[in-house]
């Protein structure tokens, strides 16, 4: 059993997939952990996948840490009803914003210093498209990020166990304040759910020849789009602060671009496009590579592959006999055709070795 820095029992309140993810984690590594929900369903089915065990409040323990994996719109209600009902144990929450959070804690009346001691904001980064019980995974928190906004008066021993339950889940803590957080997370998490989400409201009306010319590209930029729409919309509201300013910025790009496009053969229209096209290769080269490491430009190693089982199983360890490390992967299927491209991310260094090993392999390398 792996060694943990809680000792447990944990008390998760809210059994959604950020919840029921949490307590499976916790709980294949030993970790005593008991559910809580207002969805009688949600808590069962919780328990039957091996989250936990539904909270008997006559019969169970004194819990050491209460997780509060409520929707945003709740949550300060949650996590202040829990302070109050658990008074010896810390409280976090794992909402996606902090800033009203902590304002609506700070106003409840019914709350004194020494329960707000005990409360610790996070929010790990991670997720999945899927929400519910059902879609949760114990490794969901594995290398991603985990923010941890501890206020100013937190006890030492409370901050402790916020960052000891992301350690304890294989998340990398991060330390913010909540204003911090929120601003950081309108450009990286927000605002990026918003601009996919209305890119894809434009192709309601597609006509289906269209769509079925789309690749990778539009896949890509579209993916969260189908996240759940309940949740971003309490998201949404509460850090609209934050958001606002980039869409305002974001909109003076944009008009920038209409009024280019309007005329694009007049004076400097070709630059401004480029300057436009390279702020974005800039802007994007920022985003930190792999293992969070200064951005690399890997060489990509093009592969087709033939649509059948296995392929792709035969061409990794191929790759892998080669002794080639696989920095990044990516497929792409033609429509209509029974063959895929498989991009292979290596070192710039690697890639010509790669490349004959693969041609000595039978495989087809694109050049």
């Amino acid at each position: 059993m792996p060694a943990t820095h809680l000792h447990g029992p944990v008390l998760v309140i809210g059994t959604g997939l950020l919840g029921a993810s949490i307590g499976l984690g916790l709980s294949r590594r030993g970790v005593r952990v008991l559910l809580s929900d207002t969805s009688p369903t949600a808590q069962a089915v919780a328990q039957d996948i091996g989250a936990g065990t539904i909270l008997d409040a006559a019969t169970a323990p004194s819990p050491e840490l209460v997780v509060v994996a409520a929707p945003p719109d709740v949550t300060a209600a949650v996590v202040s009803r829990a302070l109050r009902d658990h008074p010896a144990a810390t409280v976090v929450d794992i909402a996606s914003v902090k800033s009203s959070i902590l304002a609506a804690l700070r106003a409840d009346t019914r709350l004194g210093p020494a329960e707000l001691e005990r409360y610790v904001g996070t929010h790990p980064m991670a997720g999945r498209e899927k929400s519910g019980p059902a879609a949760a995974r114990g490794e969901l928190f594995t290398a991603m990020p985990w923010v941890v906004c501890a206020l100013p008066e937190s006890r030492t021993e409370c901050r402790l166990a916020a960052e000891s339950l992301a350690i304890d889940l294989g998340a990398t803590v991060s330390r913010m304040d909540a204003a911090e957080h929120d601003a950081a997370v309108a450009l990286v998490s927000h605002f990026p759910q918003v601009a996919s989400s209305l890119l894809a409201s434009r192709l309601l009306s597609a006509p289906a020849h269209a769509l079925a010319l789309a690749g990778n590209g539009l896949r890509d930029t579209t993916r969260i789009a189908a996240s759940d729409p309940r949740l971003w919309i309490q998201i949404l509201s509460h850090n609209a602060p934050q958001i606002v300013p980039i869409l305002h910025g974001l909109r003076e790009d944009l008009n920038r671009l209409i009024t280019t496009l309007e005329d694009p053969t007049g004076p400097g229209a070709l630059l401004d496009l480029a300057e436009l096209m390279g702020e974005g290769n800039a802007g994007q080269a920022r985003i930190p590579g792999k293992h969070g490491a200064p951005p690399q430009a890997f060489a990509v190693v093009t592969v087709l592959v033939d649509d059948r089982p296995g392929q792709i199983a035969r061409l990794l360890a191929d790759v892998g006999e080669a002794g080639v490390n696989v920095e990044d992967l990516r497929m792409e299927h033609s429509s209509g055709h029974q063959v895929g491209m498989v991009e292979i991310s290596v070192l710039p260094g690697r890639s010509g070795e790669l490349v004959g090993e693969l041609t000595e392999r039978q495989w087809k390398v694109v050049q």
